[in-house]
């Protein structure tokens, strides 16, 4: 199972807390976990990725062992600590302004 934390709004959303567990089958990568997120979630459906493009959100951010993955391909393999369960990926909702 991998864990995945979730920014507040989209807890709101879902209707659930801070942290969910969702299933993967295959690789582990951003775009597997995003799908099963989805698949368990179907209202986030949308707010994470751009649902014809596929590509993330603007003020969507995706952490895991302190590195920013955001601009990493989506099919890239997530760290072996995300995968074994140890450490979890955190969506966060970028923030703008001056």
């Amino acid at each position: 199972m991998i864990r995945v934390v979730l920014p507040q709004h989209l807890r709101t959303l879902a209707g659930t807390g801070r942290q969910v567990q969702v299933a993967v089958d295959g690789p582990v990568t951003q775009r597997r976990v995003l799908d099963a997120l989805e698949q368990e979630y179907p209202v986030l459906r949308g707010t994470l990725r751009d649902p014809t493009t596929q590509r993330r959100r603007p003020f969507i951010r995706f952490f895991a062992c302190e590195e920013d993955l955001s601009h990493h391909p989506p099919d890239e393999l997530l760290p072996a600590s995300v995968v074994s369960g140890r450490e979890p990926l955190y969506i966060v909702g970028a923030m703008a302004g001056g």
